[in-house]
């Protein structure tokens, strides 16, 4: 792995900051490279607030989404919430519906199949809109690239309302209004948006023609905080205080679906790392297995009863992916591992029995292991579709962009697409992805980066410091956990491998022979040999807190050594 080490700040402005706040250089270095220069930079950070939220109507064309809202609720116009079956659609579909059911009962929702109608707005889904009479389709999480089917509904006499945070093409859809942050013609002062995120500056727009402030939207904010953690979008500016929120409702007052899913887990307080890592795969799950619509109906759920019965079903949706996943990633690693002759600067799979459901788990496996730019084909109807995922600082999105003249459809993000292309497009696209790669990426982006905040010694990690990382949450992109480095370490004696399978490694060291502390490095048993005899060794590490029989203590949890 390649440990890099962030540049060191400005002295000036290190102490000036040290004197505003009165903290240690430490933690005045970790604000700087957070961008937190001032004590109002600090307080914004550290003390999130609805007053941080930008106005909704700076958003290009949420007047006309307004306008279009308020006539369909002043004329009882039949209104459909369309959203893609993913966390992020699901939980938007799940806050509009419920927002606009306060105001009129004649909302519906409508998901699209994953294996049946494929990513975003589907033909099929506007001819059920016709067949039912419904007027007004507001799409979340997806439209922002559907032409011709937004075209395809206005010849049908239904409008459209966009809300999406997808790079658009040059050409936008014949709308009622498309509300996505990433319009090169749209001011708004934050990008950086979830769909569900989009959804709710709708329904903030909404309540404040109506007289309301953001602090009445409160109890939507837990499915915000959801998507913002699933969608891995940053967590700087609007969406940390939109996730600082989420998550306090969460903790204190949750929506009957997110109790049910809890009370199973057992799971007292959630930060934003167990969101995505409980809550957001039993949603997908839905999706992924069996439809979406089983994810929004528990999101919505208020009866705890059938609640618990919809999460039960969603759990057993969990674990089936949980299955699928694991045999299908063993698959795909077999399958690279008997191609290795092949081997290049992607890795790119296919088997035509594959779930699509779970393809885009294992493109995440299996570019951590090979750490490629990475593309896992599956069969879907009579063409092949696929997920892409990408490794830090090289562009996915892009790189499709370059081979669309053998893609059918694809969209999606710098590190995460999908794509659909004719079977026998298969060989050229994957021999152009190939070229595409090994032109335009950096060969030192397929080398694991670990990018360090700061080098110190081992007396500085104490109760004080892991005090304030704290209150540095939620983490995510933009502000990630610090990461530390130490070295001139040395094993105490009591250092070993342990688990099972003898795969993780806990280690219990000195630094110039004082000050013991314990670490855990998971999947690091391997690497015993470069701490043992007492040999010298640096860490990078981030600081967490292990609990033991009712006792808590500090712990480097290590992302890597080295001798």
């Amino acid at each position: 792995m390649r440990w890099t080490l962030k540049p060191r700040a400005d002295n000036q402005k290190l102490k000036a900051l040290q004197e505003a706040l009165k903290v240690d250089e430490t933690v005045a270095s970790l604000l700087l490279q957070r961008g937190i220069e001032t004590y109002d930079d600090a307080k914004t950070f550290f003390r999130p607030s609805f007053a941080d939220l930008h106005d909704p109507f700076l958003m290009k064309d949420m007047d006309k989404a307004v306008e279009r809202i308020e006539l369909a609720l002043s004329k009882k116009e039949n209104i459909l919430v369309y959203g893609d079956y993913d966390v992020d659609g699901t939980t938007s579909v799940a806050l509009m519906s419920s927002y606009l059911k306060t105001k009129q009962d004649n909302v519906s929702t409508y998901i699209p199949d994953r294996y049946d109608e494929g990513y975003g707005i589907s033909y099929k889904g506007i001819d059920y809109a016709w067949d039912n009479d419904f007027s007004l389709i507001i799409a979340l999480d997806c439209g922002v690239k559907a032409i011709d089917k937004i075209a395809y509904a206005k010849e049908k006499g239904i409008d459209f309302i966009i809300c999406d945070h997808h790079r658009p093409s040059e050409k936008l859809p014949n709308a009622i209004a498309v509300l996505d942050p990433k319009r090169e013609d749209c001011e708004y002062p934050y990008k950086e948006l979830c769909g569900c995120g989009v959804g709710f500056k709708l329904i903030q727009a909404l309540a404040l023609k109506e007289g309301k402030s953001v602090e009445d939207l409160t109890e939507y904010l837990d499915l915000v905080a959801t998507a913002i953690g699933a969608d891995i979008v940053p967590i700087t500016g609007e969406n940390r205080a939109l996730a600082y929120f989420g998550l306090q409702v969460i903790n204190n007052s949750p929506r009957t679906g997110f109790k049910a899913i809890l009370k199973q887990v057992k799971k007292d307080e959630l930060t934003i790392t167990d969101v995505v890592f409980i809550i957001a795969p039993r949603i997908n799950a839905a999706g992924r297995m069996k439809h979406g619509n089983h994810a929004v109906t528990l999101l919505t759920e208020t009866d705890i009863n059938f609640a618990a019965e919809c999460a039960a079903d969603i759990e057993q949706f969990n674990t089936d992916r949980r299955e699928a996943d694991k045999s299908i990633t063993e698959q795909a690693l077999n399958q690279i591992e008997d191609n290795k002759e092949q081997e290049g600067f992607t890795t790119v799979v296919y088997d035509e029995s594959w779930h699509k459901g779970v393809i885009g788990i294992v493109a995440s496996r299996l570019t951590e292991t090979y750490y490629r730019p990475t593309l896992v084909f599956t069969k879907s109807g009579n063409k092949l579709a696929a997920s892409a995922r990408s490794v830090k600082g090289f562009d996915v999105y892009n790189a499709l962009e370059a081979c669309s003249e053998h893609i059918e459809q694809f969209g999606g993000h710098k590190y995460a697409a999908g794509l659909t292309l004719k079977e026998e497009n298969y060989p050229a696209f994957k021999a152009k992805f190939e070229s595409v790669v090994k032109q335009t990426i950096d060969p030192q982006l397929l080398v694991p980066e670990i990018k360090i905040d700061k080098a110190i010694n081992l007396d500085k990690v104490n109760d004080k410091l892991m005090r304030i990382i704290r209150q540095f949450a939620p983490f995510g992109p933009g502000n990630m956990t610090p990461v530390f480095m130490s070295d001139n370490l040395q094993d105490s004696g009591y250092s070993k491998r342990v688990g099972e399978d003898k795969s993780h490694l806990r280690i219990t060291v000195t630094q110039n022979g004082v000050d013991n502390i314990t670490g855990i490095g998971f999947g690091m048993g391997d690497k015993y040999h470069l701490i043992e005899n007492k040999q010298l060794f640096k860490a990078a590490y981030t600081i967490d807190e292990n609990v033991w029989n009712g006792t808590t203590s500090i712990q480097l949890k290590l992302k890597d050594i080295k001798a």
